[in-house]
This record gives structure tokens, sequence and C-alpha cells, in this order.
């Protein structure tokens, strides 16, 4: 990740947590920040600190981040970007202009923003809620202009005998677009517990892109530290989420299309239920241990499948 920031300054500060981009102890409350570098879009959009940190939290795509938020990014999951925010007391606002890649989930990003970029704008609204704990709200919007397909072409075209398959590479047009929006909450219940939630949406008109095949979203969750078995640095999480398509999107699966993440040239919908949670344990220092475990139901939207339960094991070290 590179990032060039400058950060325009008010008179007031307040103490800041140090992380991977910022040493900062101490920020101006009121501040304009300007970044431009390659980073991934989560990094700054969409974040949670009860369900963001795939490296001490939960590990489903879903979960971590809007599975409906079709983020710019490469295959690895980053893009070029320039970035605009502004930081109030109460409040934030910011906005990204990013590059998309060429094919969907494509190594290579266009660099040519007259026919395919990405706008990403959110407002972040600070409140205490509940009397003495802290809580945030924050609305995402975004637009993708890209080389895309669309469903119902690809679908057109087949049962009109044009096509062997439903193809939604087969013909892409570059003036196409995607929009969606997500809702993100999270909000302290006691000094220990926390609970989250997220709402995303997109058009599903259009191939999902960049990030997975995901056109509604809704999940919620939380977590709890560890002070009542005095372990103050293990913390233990929960969370659920249901996923769903557009009905194009289904109808073109069904059909025996692809996508770059589903399509095995059937398709019985359900929608994708999950449930995962996790414990992490503080070990020594800057080591940390997790146990995680996902029960998934419908995996892929297909009801013939599943379920399926998924643990895992994970190490963290912090240097």
């Amino acid at each position: 990740m590179m990032i060039l920031t400058l950060v325009l300054t008010g008179s007031e500060s307040a103490k800041a947590e140090r992380n991977s981009l910022s040493m900062a102890t101490e920020l101006p409350v009121r501040r304009l920040e300007i970044r431009a570098g390659k980073f991934s879009m989560p990094d700054f959009f969409d974040v949670n600190s009860v369900g963001s940190d795939s490296h001490l939290q939960f590990m489903n795509w879903t979960i971590d981040n809007n599975g409906a938020y079709d983020y710019a990014a490469d295959t690895r999951g980053y893009t070029w970007s320039a970035l605009v925010e502004y930081q109030d007391r109460k409040w934030a606002l910011r906005f990204a202009e990013a590059l998309m890649p060429k094919v969907a989930n494509g190594i290579n990003l266009d660099l040519n923003v007259t026919r395919a970029r990405a706008e990403n704008l959110e407002f972040e609204f600070r409140h205490d809620f509940l009397r003495k704990r802290a809580g945030v709200v924050r609305f995402l919007s975004y637009l993708n202009h890209a080389n895309m397909g669309n469903y119902r072409e690809a679908i057109d075209r087949f049962l009109a005998h044009r096509d062997p398959l439903p193809d939604i590479t087969a013909h892409t047009q570059q003036t196409r677009r995607k929009f969606g929006m997500g809702v993100n909450m999270e909000q302290e219940i006691t000094r220990t517990v926390r609970v989250f939630s997220r709402f995303g949406w997109n058009d599903g008109r259009n191939e999902s892109y960049a990030y997975t095949e995901v056109d509604n979203t809704l999940e919620v969750g939380g977590d709890l530290k560890g002070d009542s078995w005095r372990r103050k640095q293990d913390k233990i999480g929960f969370a659920f989420v249901t996923n769903g398509i557009s009905n194009d999107h289904r109808l073109y699966l069904a059909l025996g299309g692809k996508g770059f993440v589903l399509g095995d040239g059937r398709l019985t919908y359900g929608r994708e239920n999950i449930f995962e949670s996790y414990y992490t344990a503080h070990l020594w220092r800057g080591v940390f241990g997790s146990f995680d475990v996902q029960h998934i139901n419908n995996p892929g939207y297909n009801r013939d499948r599943g379920p399926v339960l998924v643990p895992g094991l994970r190490l963290h070290l912090d240097f």
C-alpha cells in the first residue's frame, strides 16, 4: 500500500490511537485530510470497529465488509485512488475517486477515468444513542463505471439462441454503471459489550465486478471483551448475515451462466445465510490466537448445497 497524505488542521486536538495508516497519537478535532495512492477502499469506507478486522475479528467476507458494496479493486483488493475527508467533532464526510479493473475481478486497472472509474461517498455521524455510550451511523453510496456485462442482455441472447450459454462477459459495454448504498451502525451497550449491523443494496442489473456476488445484504452481530473472566484482551464475537442476489442475476445463474465467483450450471435459489463466531485469545505480548466457526446455509444461493460447517484457526502477530 502506498499513500501520500496531506492533513490541513484546526486548533483543537484530541487523542488518537496509532494504526497502520497513522502513527499520530493526537489529531485535530476539525481537520481536512487528502490522500492519494494505492490502497484498499474498505480501509476508509464502510469501516466498523466491531466487524471489519479479519486479523482479530470475523473472517467471512460479507461480515467484514458490506457484501453489496462492489468497491473498486483489482484481484488483490487494491486500487489507485484520491480521497478527501473532512472530520469534525460529531461527524465526518469522505469522498474518493478510484480506478476500476479492465475486466471483472481483473488484476489490471483501467487508467482512463473518462470511461472507467468509481465514485464513493460516505457520511458518518457519531452520537451517544445510549447514555454515555458511543454510537456511530455511516451512510454509504457508490457509483461504478466500467466495461460491464448486463444480466438481462445475456439471458435474452441465450433465450434467442444467439449464445450457447448465457455469458455476461461476451457482450460488455464500457459505459455501463452499477450503483449501490449501505448503512453501517455500531453501538456500545456496556463497557465490554458492543453491537453492530449493516444493510447493503446495489441495483443488480450489471455484473458483479470487483468484490463478490452479492446484491443485497443484512447483518447483525456483536462482541464481548473478556473482563468478566479476567482476560481483558480476549474477545468473543458473533454475527449473522443474510445475502441475496437480484432476479436477473439468479435467472442468469439458473440458466447456466457463470460469474467470477458463482456458477455450476443450475440454481435452486435460496438466500445465503451465515452465522459466524470467534474467540480471540491474547497469548503473549503481540501474539493472538483465534478459533473461528462458520455455519453456512444455501452456499452460493443454492438450496441444493450445504449446510456447510467451516472451522478455522488463526495466529496473529503484532510488531
